[in-house]
Parts: C-alpha cells; sequence; structure tokens
C-alpha cells in the first residue's frame, strides 16, 4: 500500500514553493499527497519565524498532528526549525527537525529515520550556492510559484529572517527558465515570481544580471500569459528598471513594494536604505507607465520609538500615496533582533489603535479603487469554482467573480457590475473571451 504524506505550509511564498517542490519529491517517489486534515503516515510542517505569531502558530500546527494521526511520523522544518531548534525539541511530539538546506533531501531523510527525536540542520550563514530542487511544476492552483533566489543581505533591524535563510544565492538563470517552459506546458498561464529578496536576484553572480534582464527573457516564453512580480524592495524602482519594465507585455500591473513606515526617522531605525520622498518617485515612476497599477505594501506600526508624531508622518505619508490595499503588522519582538532591545518599546493598546487607524484608511482606499471599475471590462484568470462563481484575479490583482462554464484556468474579458470592499462582481463576455 502507497504511504501518504501531508504538508501545511506557513509564511510566505518561499515556502509555497517549496512545499510544492517537496511535495512533488514524495510523488515521484510512490506516495500520495493528501490534505492535512486527512489520516497520512508523514505530516510535514513547513514552518514560519517571521513574527512570535508566526513561531506560535507553528507550533500548534505541530502539536495538531498527533490528533490526527497518532502513529504518524511528524516532521519540522522551515524558517523556525532553521533558528528554534532548542524550543522545538521541546515539543515531544516532533519526530525529525530539518533546515531549509535539508528540504531537498527530505525523501531521504525520512526513508532513514530511526523512530527517535533528530534534528539535521546545517547553517545556512555559510551556504555560498543556490540550493536547487530541479524542475519543480506540482502546484494545487492555476497560478505557479517560482522561486528564483534565496537569502537576504538587508538585515532590517526587526528581522531574523537573514539568519534563517542565509545570504543572497541566486539561481542559475538557465535553470529559472527551464522550470518556467514546463509549468507553461502543464497548462499554466501565470507564474509568481518569489524569493527571499527578488530585488538582489544576480548581486551574487561573476556576471552581470539582474532581476530585470531575467524578466526580459521570461517574457520571450510562449504560452506564458502573465508575469506576476512578489515583493520588491523599494530600492529597485529606478527609471531605467520601470522603462524596461513596461515595454514586457506580460508583467502584471499590481507591485508590492514593503514600506515598513512612511516617517524617515522611523526607516533609520529599521535600517531601511531609503527615504520616504525616494519611495514616493517610485510609486510616481510607476503609475506614470502603469496607468491602471495596484500598489500594496506592508507596514510595521509600534515600532520601538514610534512617537505619536512619528505615526501622524506615516499616517499622512500613506493618504498621500493611496496604496490599493496595506498590510498592517503590530511591532512583535523578535529575538535575536538589534530591534528586540531598543528603548522606548511601545505598549500593546497603543499598538492596536494605530493598526486600527491604517486598515480602516486601507478598507477606504480599496473600496474607492474598486469602485471606479463598475461599467468597465477586465481581463480576469479564474482560478477555481466558489459555489455558483468562477473567482479569479485581474492583472492588477483585483478579485472577480462571475458565473459560466468550465472557467477554471482561462483568461476571459468579464464586464464589472458590481463592486464591494474586497472584489468586483460581474458578467463573462464570451464573445471576446480568451483561452
Amino acid at each position: 500500500m502507497r504511504k501518504k504524506v501531508a504538508f501545511v505550509s506557513l509564511g510566505c511564498k518561499v515556502n509555497q514553493y517549496e512545499t510544492n517542490a517537496m511535495s512533488q519529491e514524495f510523488v515521484e517517489a510512490g506516495y500520495d499527497v493528501v490534505d492535512f486534515n486527512d489520516v497520512a503516515d508523514i505530516y510535514v510542517v513547513n514552518t514560519c519565524t517571521v513574527t512570535n505569531m508566526a513561531d506560535r502558530k507553528s507550533r500548534q500546527m505541530l502539536r495538531r498532528v498527533k490528533e490526527i494521526s497518532p502513529e504518524a511520523v511528524l516532521v519540522a522544518t522551515g524558517c523556525y526549525a532553521q533558528v528554534g531548534k532548542d524550543e522545538l525539541e521541546k515539543i515531544e511530539d516532533i519526530d525529525l527537525i530539518i533546515g531549509n538546506n535539508e528540504k531537498k533531501d527530505i525523501v531521504e531523510i525520512i526513508e532513514n529515520y530511526q523512530n527517535e527525536v533528530n534534528s539535521i540542520i546545517t547553517d545556512v550563514m555559510h551556504q555560498k550556492d543556490y540550493v536547487e530542487f530541479g524542475t519543480t511544476t506540482y502546484t494545487e492552483k492555476t497560478r505557479a510559484v517560482v522561486k528564483i533566489q534565496d537569502g537576504c543581505d538587508r538585515f532590517c533591524s526587526y528581522c531574523i529572517i537573514p539568519y534563517a535563510r542565509g545570504r543572497v544565492r541566486s539561481r542559475k538563470i538557465e535553470n529559472i527558465i527551464k522550470e518556467v517552459e514546463q509549468i507553461v506546458d502543464n497548462g499554466m498561464k501565470e507564474i509568481v515570481i518569489t524569493g527571499i529578496h527578488i530585488a538582489s536576484y544576480g548581486k551574487d553572480f561573476n556576471y552581470e544580471i539582474t532581476l530585470i534582464d531575467l524578466l526580459e527573457e521570461l517574457n520571450k516564453i510562449e504560452g506564458l500569459k502573465r508575469i506576476r512580480l512578489g515583493s520588491i524592495e523599494p530600492t529597485i524602482i529606478t527609471e531605467e528598471f520601470v522603462n524596461r519594465l513596461s515595454k514586457l507585455e506580460k508583467i502584471c500591473d499590481h507591485f508590492h513594494l514593503s514600506l515598513q513606515s512612511g516617517c524617515d526617522e522611523t526607516l533609520k531605525r529599521m535600517n531601511r536604505r531609503y527615504t520616504c520622498d525616494e519611495f514616493e518617485n517610485g510609486t510616481k515612476l510607476l503609475r506614470e507607465k502603469f496607468p491602471n497599477a495596484a500598489l500594496t505594501t506592508d507596514i510595521i506600526v509600534g515600532f520601538p520609538g514610534e512617537t505619536d508624531e512619528e505615526f501622524n508622518k506615516t499616517y499622512e505619508f500613506l493618504k498621500r500615496v493611496a496604496f490599493y490595499k496595506m498590510h498592517v503588522f503590530k511591532y512583535s519582538q523578535r529575538k535575536g533582533t538589534k530591534a528586540a532591545v531598543m528603548p522606548n518599546q511601545i505598549d500593546g493598546t497603543i499598538k492596536e489603535e494605530r493598526s486600527k487607524t491604517l486598515l480602516q484608511l486601507s478598507d477606504e482606499n480599496e473600496e474607492m479603487y474598486n469602485s471606479k471599475y463598475i461599467g468597465k471590462q477586465v481581463e480576469v484568470l479564474f482560478e477555481e469554482k466558489d459555489g455558483e462563481f468562477y473567482k479569479g484575479h485581474t492583472t492588477n490583482y483585483i478579485e472577480v467573480f462571475a458565473k459560466g462554464d468550465n472557467l477554471e484556468n482561462k483568461i476571459v474579458t468579464v464586464m464589472v457590475n458590481e463592486s464591494n470592499k474586497e472584489n468586483l462582481v460581474g458578467d463573462v463576455c464570451f464573445s471576446i473571451a480568451k483561452d
């Protein structure tokens, strides 16, 4: 009887990609991949450690496994496993703890497991080359995540990820192209470019290649319809970058620029390497070349030392830039980072108030932006059925619902009739539908 393995992936799209890669390794080795809530022989929790809340959620998911299947082998991997091995070893139910570099060998490691707690973790800080999974085409949706690099050398004062992922290591361009070509051959129309810090792509090579060079090559792949960028560093948004980007017809006009604060003083304490003026100039460049661009961002409220005046600067900056959507995080002390020991830590009540203020602004922006599409046509890549509707996304990542037949993985033109706070609803224009 074929053994069964179940996965849960927490955190970022890099983890999602690596979970897909591990799933593919198990399938090729003769295992069946089942839902995490089903009974399985092996459970793999791909953990996240970006915040204390992420650590807690990882621990909760790990403890749930033995309730589902007491005799199963439980594996913890991912960033929390990489930096929090000592904490995870205290959870009795965990059988194996493996690091990020070891994910590619997970099937072999598990098959050699000898029924005792075992930790296999190498030091990622000394890893110089990108760890290649091979060509990964395993995916559960119509949009494929493609990892192009690993690691980060920014060392923002609040962030533990460089210690969990190591220095920048870029993937060879020929391997990325091969993977995308196979993804397209499998019928996928959209890819999402991801990594820990994709703006650094190519900086570790001994020849000159950058993110925009890679995107220009991917844009040439026949059959690929959409290229969506994951989170990008604001400093990459230069006039040359945007001019070259705007010439690529497959690039989606949704850009997630990680801001973190709209106050220069706070940005400096965070060790972010740009000013608010530089960031705002980047948004203007993007909107000039991509008129319908949806700009989204991340914001941290309650960073150590953030005064009412600094928060007000952030609020006014965010009003002026008018992001489509903002992901707001209440600062959480992360052991091992510089910010964790900074003076003037902010009270939780203040963080909560500031978070609510920014989330309200985000909701208002999203509703206003969506309402502009009523009576207009949009192109939607439909992903799955949701009740009597199909749902999908536009190039600028607005969620759209429409009724129809067999719309999954098809790019279709939709006439928008209704706008909600979080999505659009419309009718399919079959006469101009695209496969």
